[in-house]
């Protein structure tokens, strides 16, 4: 390595390489008003390609009839409250009906006349408006498994190989060759993948926007809190980079981090200001935007319109809750008084890939514009694209992901790449002393949410969907009462339990929220915990999970309460504006953007699973999961409409368990902060023959919830097995004779996922909330591959000769590692 960054690379680099670059965005105007335009647009009207094909034909997502809606609503609310609870909300249900709620239904069927959806402008605003951090609120966050060829599991050769296959789903994406997603067939809206990449959120006075750069070709890296960019696609979206190109841009970067002592580049880690309350932060940026001298305006707007963040950890989590942590809000470490732990390499208001030193990777993203199940399939097609790609370099006729791939860089003209710069620049921040004031400041706070905050995991391999299904149920609501029985197990109370439902069916859908608490799963964990026979235990969990079946397939329908209830609130918001009444102040609020009302801090649930990531599940997480509780009226509550007045209201917005099933085998888990002060925030995958569980609470009891979930699991499954036992006096004659006259003659064969001695029994219904079935590659055979050395190709040059750009940052040097 050179001494000096400011050492030439003539040595390697044409003598016109890289010289006066220009910025790779126009900072004078960092977005332009259609970059700018709201989440809800349907966008221009033009031919379109595979991945958006089916859009025109997906029904819009129906609103609900009020009277069903308040009778769900009260259906939702009787297991959490008690007899004269139920009176008071029966009777304010009795009063919306016959008062406000059928004007208010007649106005929102008007507002949604010509839109896309009913929903839409108000869940977006719901993010947009929330004020708090955003950093275990709203963004959730992935766990990749390891790379199967361990050879690929360090830092920088997991880097460069995850960037490499996550540049090939961006290009898919912009040329419209992603194949649409399907659920059983039925094709589903794939508009959240146009906001997946180079979007940001940007905080102001008056809520966050959410801003995009459809051109932008660089990402950028960070590495020990500080910030390098360099170009990887050229203006036709085709990769300019080899992943050995890659790998030594991310060296290098590594290499010329840690010149810089960690105490000294934490002081100018300005990714910490991502973590602050979101009017602190939009007063921030206009500091670093406001001096026509700084070059603060243009690192800012690199960031911003970047097609995603790439986070180098030089720290190796031990534990599976730490790396959860670690991908979630990153660590704290405070050393002699100056915080170096990886929450200071971050940007939370865009998609981050974060990779550890040991290769350990995940994802942290943005949740306004997408949910889980779109991250999903994204962390998907990215896995399993590394491992198609490796195999691809063994065996040349290994199958592709993608329609159409990028000419190979090492064989192209370099003048057909254009105007771009793939040297990697360092973007050097002006520390005013506001700013260094104001670091200081989010960074202490953030090392107190962190805090305040703690991680279980549980990788349960007793048995997974193979078992579950074997024995009749549906996976999801099969782990879903498990939930249930844990926490009465523990608390000896039921409580508001929320989990996504997707309803990407229908045009710009979302997620509705299924509320898991019912009659029957009261019923189920109180007879669970009672000294009765296990047929009564296993008849009462069938019964629960019977009804959550029902309820998941109600809400994929979108006739859930939650968000109908939402939209009617939204619109009774609306009229108050629209009137000036004087009551309809902020209140502490934040104002409305554009002229949309203000969600008051309502629940954004989670998108999760079937994402998360808010409700964000959350999922959030996945994804949705509750953010806040219920809102707060802007006028005086007799002046509100008696059901959003009513005690039941804030109970069914107040989610004390949030729960998201999202994944498949790429993920090792995924999860999200808890939605309340006394909630947890669960995040599970259901594998074939395991069941992966994170867990986060603000300090509750976290590590014996998880431990009691396992017990459940171990002793619910003994109750199984000792029902099917006792059933087996029934076993047909014909098996029973076969058993006896096969005594002696040969092992039995043994059903997958099914124990000995047991039938298969007929399973319920399932309804898949994961967009399960995404390919995965079996690796199997590429473990035995890669003990064989790999003939590495050799580095073409960098092709970037000929362009006239202004360097923005100082330009690092790339030596031969």
């Amino acid at each position: 390595m050179p001494e000096s960054l400011d050492e030439s690379l003539a040595s390697e680099q044409p003598p016109n390489s890289d010289v006066q670059q220009s910025s790779p965005h126009n900072t004078d105007a960092p977005f332009s008003p259609s970059e700018r335009e709201s989440l809800a647009s349907p966008g221009p009207k033009r031919r379109r390609g595979i991945t958006y094909a089916a859009e025109d034909k997906l029904p819009k997502l129906p609103i609900p009839e009020l009277e069903d809606t308040c009778r769900k609503y009260q259906a939702v609310l009787t297991p959490l409250q008690n007899r004269r609870e139920q009176e008071d909300t029966a009777a304010a249900v009795h009063e919306f009906l016959k008062s406000d709620g059928p004007e208010l239904q007649a106005r929102l069927k008007k507002y949604a006349t010509g839109k896309t959806s009913y929903i839409e402008q108000f869940w977006y605003d719901s993010y947009l408006n929330f004020d708090n951090s955003v950093v275990l609120n709203l963004n959730p966050f992935f766990l990749l498994e390891d790379d199967p060829t361990p050879a690929r599991n360090n830092q920088v050769t997991r880097a460069a190989s995850l960037v490499i296959s996550s540049l090939c789903f961006v290009r898919a994406v912009r040329k419209e060759e992603l194949p649409p997603d399907t659920l059983k067939g039925t094709p589903l809206c794939m508009y959240q993948y146009s906001r997946l990449f180079s979007t940001a959120r940007i905080p102001t006075e008056n809520g966050c926007q959410i801003a995009q750069d459809s051109g932008s070709r660089h990402v950028v890296v960070l590495c020990k809190g500080q910030f390098y960019w360099f170009d990887v696609l050229d203006d036709n979206s085709d990769i300019i980079m080899t992943e050995k190109d890659m790998a030594l841009n991310l060296q290098v970067i590594v290499d010329d981090a840690e010149r810089t002592p960690i105490q000294e580049a934490a002081k100018g880690a300005l990714g910490v200001l991502s973590t602050e309350n979101r009017k602190i932060w939009a007063g921030l940026r206009d500091v670093l935007t406001r001096d026509e001298d700084s070059n603060n305006a243009e690192c800012l707007s690199i960031v911003d319109s970047a097609l995603f963040i790439l986070c180098l950890d030089y720290t190796e989590p031990k534990t599976g809750a730490e790396l959860c942590g670690n991908m979630l809000c990153g660590t704290s470490e405070v050393v002699k008084g100056v915080q170096i732990g990886t929450c200071t390499n971050r940007w939370y208001d865009k998609m981050q890939i974060i990779v550890c030193k040991n290769g350990s990777a995940g994802i942290n993203f943005e949740h306004t514009g997408v949910d889980g199940h779109t991250v999903l399939r994204m962390a998907s097609d990215v896995y399993t694209d590394t491992i198609l790609r490796f195999a691809k370099s063994i065996n040349g006729q290994a199958p592709s992901l993608w329609t159409s791939t990028s000419p190979d860089p090492s064989k192209r003209d370099p003048e057909s790449f254009g105007d771009v710069s793939t040297t990697p620049h360092k973007l050097e921040w002006d520390m005013l002393p506001e700013l260094s004031t104001a670091l200081r400041f989010a960074e202490t706070r953030l090392a107190d949410l962190i805090q305040q905050n703690e991680f279980e995991i549980l990788e349960f391999a007793g048995y997974g969907k193979n078992f579950i299904t074997s024995m009749g149920f549906s996976p999801d609501a099969f782990v879903q009462m498990a939930f249930q029985a844990a926490y009465y197990g523990l608390y000896g109370r039921v409580e508001n339990t929320y989990e996504p439902a997707m309803t990407k069916v229908f045009l710009h859908g979302r997620t509705e929220a299924i509320r898991v608490a019912t009659a029957e799963s009261t019923a189920f964990v109180k007879t669970f915990w009672a000294d009765d026979e296990p047929r009564r235990k296993v008849d009462a969990l069938k019964k629960a999970t019977q009804k959550h079946t029902a309820l998941t397939k109600e809400c994929a329908k979108a006739l859930g309460q939650d968000r109908h209830l939402y939209a009617l609130y939204c619109v009774w918001q609306r009229a108050v504006d629209e009137e000036g009444a004087e009551a309809a102040s902020s209140n502490g609020c934040s104002s409305p953007v554009d002229g949309s009302p203000s969600d008051m801090g309502v629940t954004s649930q989670r998108g999760g699973s079937i994402s998360h990531s808010p409700p964000q599940s959350a999922n959030k997480k996945t994804a949705d999961k509750t953010t806040s509780a219920s809102p707060s009226p802007r006028r005086p509550l007799q002046q509100m409409p008696s059901l959003f007045s009513d005690s039941g209201y804030d109970r069914i917005n107040t989610t004390i368990i949030s729960t998201s099933n999202c994944g498949n085998p790429a993920l090792r888990h995924f999860g999200f902060g808890p939605s309340s002060a006394d909630g947890f925030g669960i995040g599970y995958i259901i594998k074939d023959d395991s069941i992966s569980v994170c867990i986060s609470s603000k300090h509750r009891q976290t590590r014996r919830f998880v431990d009691s979930l396992e017990a459940y699991f171990a002793e619910i499954k003994r109750l199984l097995r000792s029902v099917k036992k006792g059933e087996g006096a029934g076993r047909s004659k014909a098996r029973e004779s076969e058993k006896e006259k096969t005594v002696g003659k040969g092992k039995a064969i043994k059903i997958d996922g099914q124990p000995e001695g047991e039938d298969q029994v007929p399973v319920e219904e399932e309804v898949d909330e994961g967009l399960g079935g995404y390919g995965f590659f079996d690796a199997g055979m590429l473990l035995q591959a890669l003990k064989a050395s790999q003939k590495e190709k050799e580095r073409p040059s960098d092709k970037a000769a000929g362009n006239a750009r202004r360097a923005i940052g100082k330009k690092l040097r790339l030596n031969e590692y």
